[in-house]
């Protein structure tokens, strides 16, 4: 994973940093491909389109996230999960979330739906 410092800067702003309008509807077994192929690039991988794709749809992922948790504050509902400020999921951390879900899953689960899962197992409300 190391070899694509790029890909987790990326899922790092994501997170952290206002995003763009985006996908964030890419399947994870469809995301958990390109990323592979991408690591077995190495350093050739960042001139790939696809680390632009990726960043997109983890970044809109992020994007959702962050609007949902707003959005139910200020309706006064009960939060999906309760992170921190700067929450932070660095490339790796996603990455070996998303292979936790069972392939015949992968094809059916959103990144959206992924990041959902992930931030509420980090930041579970207590």
């Amino acid at each position: 994973m190391r070899n694509i410092g790029a890909f987790a800067c990326f899922v790092l702003v994501g997170l952290a940093a206002p995003a763009v309008a985006g996908a964030g509807d890419m399947n994870v077994a469809t995301f958990l491909a390109k990323a592979d192929a991408l690591k077995a690039k190495g350093l050739g991988a960042l001139g790939s389109p696809d680390i632009k794709l990726l960043y997109g749809e983890a970044n809109a992922a992020g994007k959702t996230y962050r609007e949902t948790i707003v959005a139910d504050k200020k309706a006064g509902r009960a939060p999906h999960s309760c992170p921190p400020k700067k929450a932070a999921l660095n490339s790796d951390q996603l990455l070996a979330h998303l292979r936790t879900y069972p392939p015949a899953a992968r094809p059916k689960t959103t990144i959206t739906t992924a990041m959902f899962d992930v931030m509420k197992k980090r930041y579970p409300c207590t």
